[in-house]
């Protein structure tokens, strides 16, 4: 298996390959690290098998290369480990903890393992565990934020292994000896330095290229930024570079020195651009979200974008669309001077422009998969033309590539608490591009977090009929990943909700939801009965067509509880419904249910006739799968009344009907399935 990373976004890319000569010093780490493999735990020394996989732990501050070296370390040992590779980052670039629950989910989605939507972070801990039991796979947790972090992604198999990052021990995990950094050695570093400068310039000073290793001591973070500083100013030797940074104040960080000098000597509107970058989300920048938080075009943003990569302020990451990432070290540093440097007003004035920016883009995403729709190539074309996609494909591909930072943009928008319209336009939007590129199925796990965010600013807003929409959304995953009865109290809940807010839909749809809920629980008479409300209601607003529906419904309830009288009953009632309506294959799928339940009742010859007429208007309908299954039940009727001959010739009219295809005879026509419901909160588009 090759090796594969996930980050904290759930991407699923190869991990960036490395060759011995790309990476430099830390030899006597690695040995060690090595050799800590190697050597007997506690467990073993005392006879027993290790209940757990093993933990390396490589400690050291952000900046010191302990990241780089962690994956040296699982490039040379991954050979030993044929499952292969997983990697997650377990802190955000603003140093907080990712969740648990979606590191788990992340980690899951990258071994192809189901993740049901709003599962909790107990289930999906467990379910990795189990998962990796009977695999020999190489973890790498990044940027851990703690012991307890570690210990819940931690296989029970001693096959694995986990190589941790962190800044400091694991208190709490046994057997677990750190490798503690410290800066490169004088060689590597004056390596690292040449690396961006070119060898002569190194040659012909090597005194002053070691002490410019020495001012940033030895710390790869600061000799990158030196170096790409140099590599853009051809003309500074490194001894000018060095005494300039030696004059610094010494009372910060040899990487805070270097950074500060490095932004110092941008120009205005990079500077600018740089500081701005601390908004974006997830650490995670491509040249839209620079040109909205920095208020230019999308042109200037590339070129200010371009001069961070030279300068290693900015990472490119490996994707078929220009994308970002700023360092982890930085990323405080970066905020800092945008604390400092920019007025509070211009820095949410940023975070405006770029939700509002992520908001039309996002529309247009969407709006580029319904090319049918006359009023959706209208608002197309009145995009202008680089927020506009070229093809579906396109932009799928750029929601898929930023689907990390647009979460993590949704999630920002909310916390954020004074950007409440902009967040709801944004979680609105977001829902409906990945319903239409991913599906409601496949984007589940994710539409669940968008919608539990969508409550919460509902809440916070006091807007009944949003909290009621989030609530109906959250309960119809909820029952799809069976967690019924959590289901059950959400549904009462948008019922409430949906009655403060006088709101008809959401009153009528929670109250049928109850009692599918009720349905689904077993308990088939408060089923009925809040069909029954339901009913009333949709009677009461002379929604006919829904009244029908739910007349089927009811008989649906009353059929599992054996009372046939009042299913036949219901049924009829939905038969007359549909045929005053005019809708023709919904009144044939009622004719069939009928037939069944009539049959269930002990009446096959009725439950003949019946069946018939329902093949009739199935015919009309044009619907060759119910005609099949009518079929199919015609002949079972006949088969118990003793007619096998006319049994045989409607099996064979079936079969004809479908050719190769299969049909589940026991499925009910009048059953929909319960796809979740995408149900923005907002009316704009």
């Amino acid at each position: 298996m090759t090796d594969q990373v996930v980050d904290t976004g759930g991407a699923r890319v190869p991990a960036p390959a490395a060759t011995d000569d790309e990476f430099l010093g830390r030899t006597r780490e690695l040995k060690e690290l090595r050799a800590d493999i190697e050597r007997a735990g506690l467990d073993t020394i005392a006879g027993r098998k290790a209940p757990r996989a093993r933990v390396l732990l490589i400690a050291g501050r952000p900046g010191s290369g302990r990241s780089a070296l962690a994956a040296e370390l699982v490039r040379r040992v991954a050979a030993d480990y044929p499952d292969g590779v997983l990697r997650a980052r377990l802190t955000e670039p603003d140093g907080t903890p990712v969740p648990l629950e979606r590191a788990a989910r992340d980690l899951l989605t990258a071994l192809r393992l189901p993740t049901p939507a709003g599962a909790a972070e107990d289930d999906l801990t467990h379910a990795l565990r189990t998962a990796l039991a009977g695999r020999r796979m190489l973890l790498l947790l990044d940027d851990a934020p703690g012991a307890d972090h570690v210990d819940a992604l931690l296989p029970d198999n001693s096959d694995c292994l986990a190589v941790a990052v962190s800044g400091g021990p694991l208190t709490g995990i046994s057997d677990v000896r750190p490798c503690t950094l410290g800066g490169l050695d004088t060689k590597s570093g004056v390596e690292l330095l040449a690396r961006y400068t070119g060898s002569v310039r190194v040659t012909v000073d090597p005194r002053s290229a070691e002490a410019l290793a020495e001012v940033c001591q030895g710390q790869p973070a600061a000799l990158t930024l030196a170096g790409g500083w140099l590599a853009t100013h051809p003309q500074v030797t490194v001894s000018d570079l060095a005494k300039r940074l030696h004059a610094d104040p010494e009372d910060v960080t040899a990487l805070a020195r270097v950074f500060r000098f490095v932004h110092d000597d941008l120009p205005a509107q990079t500077s600018r651009t740089l500081r701005l970058l601390s908004l974006a989300p997830a650490g995670l920048v491509d040249p839209h979200t620079a040109s909205a938080l920095a208020g230019c075009s999308v042109d200037t943003a590339r070129t200010a974008l371009d001069e961070l990569v030279r300068l290693g302020m900015l990472r490119p990451l490996s994707t078929s669309l220009p994308q970002y990432e700023v360092p982890g070290c930085l990323h405080p540093l970066i905020r800092g001077l945008a604390e400092t440097q920019e007025r509070a007003g211009e820095l949410q004035l940023a975070r405006a422009r770029m939700l509002e920016r992520t908001v039309r883009l996002l529309q247009s995403c969407r709006a580029i998969t319904e090319t049918d729709n006359p009023q959706a190539r209208e608002k197309l074309q009145a995009l202008p033309r680089e927020l506009r996609f070229p093809t579906p494909r396109a932009a799928a591909d750029w929601l898929r590539i930023r689907r990390p930072a647009l979460l993590a943009a949704a999630r920002a928008a909310v916390a954020d608490g004074e950007l409440d319209t902009l967040a709801r336009r944004l979680m609105s939007q977001l829902v409906k591009a990945m319903a239409a590129h991913f599906g409601t199925q496949a984007a589940a796990p994710d539409l669940y977090g968008i919608h539990r965010l969508v409550l919460d600013v509902a809440e916070r807003r006091h807007l009944p009929r949003e909290q009621a929409a989030a609530l109906l959304n959250l309960a119809d995953l909820d029952a799809q990943t069976g967690r019924t009865q959590d289901a059950l109290v959400r549904y009462r809940s948008a019922l409430t909700a949906g009655r403060s807010a006088n709101d008809p839909y959401a009153t009528g749809r929670a109250m049928e939801s109850v009692g599918g809920a009720y349905q689904e629980l077993g308990d088939y008479d408060r089923a009925a009965d809040w069909f029954g409300r339901a009913l009333a209601e949709r009677l009461a607003r002379d929604e006919r067509a829904e009244a029908a529906r739910l007349y089927g419904r009811i008989a649906g309830a009353h059929t599992y509880a054996g009372r046939y009288g009042e299913a036949l009953r219901a049924w009829r009632a939905a038969v007359s419904g549909h045929r005053k309506n005019g809708d023709v294959a919904a009144q044939a799928r009622a004719l069939s249910e009928l037939a069944r339940v009539q049959e269930y009742a002990g009446r096959p010859a009725e439950s003949l006739r019946t069946c018939q007429e329902a093949v009739e208007w199935a015919r009309r309908a044009e619907d060759t799968r119910l005609q099949a299954a009518l079929q199919l039940r015609l002949a079972d009727t006949l088969e118990r009344l003793g007619d096998s001959t006319a049994a045989s010739l409607h099996r064979s009219a079936a079969e004809r009907m479908l050719g190769e295809e299969p049909l589940d005879q026991d499925s009910s026509p009048e059953q929909g399935d319960n796809a979740c419901e995408i149900r923005s909160g907002s009316g704009e588009d």
